[in-house]
């Protein structure tokens, strides 16, 4: 049986290329981004009306709703769970200007839902979420949403 022996060049670009795929893959670790969760003083749908009056006073809107409870009863599930997607068009044009993938983030989600007993509202930070861009300007409007959002959900927690 005849054996090769690996010269010098291949040796040293397979232990290149091993050692930066390690590299690359290690860059490639998802990163765990938990949602901001907070418990509400109301009821079910006295948290929805405060949310709804927070973000209009917050100078957004509602841009959409998704009754999941109710989608869900049709699998026989029994769940008070409400999702609101909020934003600002002007905010959105902006930031859509500036990198239009933003759309897998804004509007931004928020959730209400009921667990035990007791009404919840959580949100992933727009941050969080818009850390895959480069771009500042995304970068500053996703802090500035963020703060809207912990100022307007705040006023449901007293």
């Amino acid at each position: 049986m005849k054996t090769r022996k690996l010269r010098f060049p291949a040796l040293f670009i397979l232990t290149v290329f091993f050692l930066g795929s390690m590299g690359f893959a290690g860059r490639l670790q998802a990163q765990t981004v938990k949602p901001v969760t907070i418990e509400s003083s109301k009821d079910f749908k006295g948290t929805l009306d405060a949310i709804k009056k927070a973000v209009s006073g917050g100078g957004m809107m509602v841009l959409a709703e998704i009754n999941q409870g109710k989608i869900l009863s049709m699998t026989g599930l029994k769940i008070n769970a409400y999702s609101l997607f909020i934003g600002n068009p002007n905010v959105g044009n902006m930031a859509f200007s500036a990198d239009p993938s933003v759309g897998v983030v804004i509007p931004v989600r928020v959730n209400v839902y009921e667990e035990n007993g007791k009404v919840k509202v959580n949100y992933y930070k727009p941050s969080d979420l818009l850390a895959f861009s480069q771009n500042q300007k995304v970068k500053m409007i996703a802090n500035k949403l963020n703060g809207k959002l912990e100022m307007m959900l705040k006023m449901i927690a007293k």
